[in-house]
C-alpha cells in the first residue's frame, strides 16, 4: 500500500486564492499536488487507468472554468476528492447503466500495489497477510480504509467525501484495524499506533 504525504493545509490555502484570481502557475501547482493522488482514487474506483486520468482532468477543468468560486469553497481537499468520486460514480453509472451514486456498500476498490518502506521492516508473510485481510474488507470499510491510511485524509474529512458521520468512519477504521491485528497475531505489536484517529 501507498501512503502519500498530505498536502499542507496552508498552502492549498493559498493556492486556492491565487488560482481565484486567475494564476495559471497557482493552477498548476495545484494540478501536481494531486494528480497522482487523484488519479490513484478514482482508477480505485473505476479499475480503469484511462478513465482515471480523464476523470482527474475534467475534475481539474471544472476547477479552472469555476475559478472565480473557489473561495466559497471550505475545504479544497475535500471538495477535490467529493468531485473525483462522484465524476467516478458517474463513469462507471454510464458504463453499466445503474446507478451508484450513493453507497459504496457494492464497489470494491482497488488498492495500491506500491511497496511501501513498512514493507522491508516486516517479513513477506506477514505482509501478504496484511494485504489478504485488507483486500478481504467489506468495500465501504476499504474505502475508507484506503483515504484514511493511503491518502492521509482526517475522519471528518473521509466523512465529508463519503458522506457518511464521523462516527462511521471511526467504526470502519475500528473494524478495519480489527480485522488486520487479528490476521497476524502476535506479529502486530508495533502497528497500532499507525492506525490512531487523526
Amino acid at each position: 500500500m501507498h501512503e502519500f504525504v498530505k498536502p499542507d493545509v496552508t498552502s492549498v490555502e493559498n493556492l486556492k486564492q491565487r488560482i481565484a484570481s486567475g494564476d495559471e502557475h497557482a493552477f498548476r501547482e495545484l494540478f501536481n499536488l494531486f494528480a497522482e493522488r487523484l488519479t490513484v482514487f478514482a482508477y480505485s474506483i473505476t479499475r480503469n487507468k484511462e478513465a482515471a486520468v480523464e476523470i482527474f482532468d475534467e475534475v481539474f477543468i471544472k476547477i479552472w472554468r469555476k475559478r472565480e468560486m473557489l473561495p466559497d469553497i471550505g475545504n479544497l481537499t475535500t471538495y477535490l476528492y467529493t468531485a473525483t468520486k462522484n465524476t467516478s460514480l458517474n463513469y462507471i453509472s454510464s458504463k453499466s447503466r445503474e446507478n451508484y451514486s450513493k453507497e459504496f456498500d457494492f464497489i470494491n476498490i482497488a488498492l495500491s500495489e506500491d511497496e511501501r518502506p513498512d514493507q522491508q521492516m516486516i517479513s513477506a508473510e506477514i505482509f501478504r497477510r496484511i494485504k489478504k485481510a485488507v483486500e478481504e474488507l467489506p468495500p465501504k470499510c476499504k474505502i475508507i480504509f484506503k483515504l484514511v491510511r493511503e491518502d492521509g485524509l482526517k475522519y471528518k474529512e473521509v466523512a465529508d467525501v463519503l458522506n457518511v458521520s464521523a462516527k462511521t468512519v471511526d467504526a470502519q477504521m475500528v473494524i478495519a484495524v480489527k480485522r488486520i491485528s487479528e490476521s497476524v497475531k502476535g506479529y502486530f505489536d508495533y502497528f497500532p499506533s499507525r492506525f490512531q484517529k487523526k
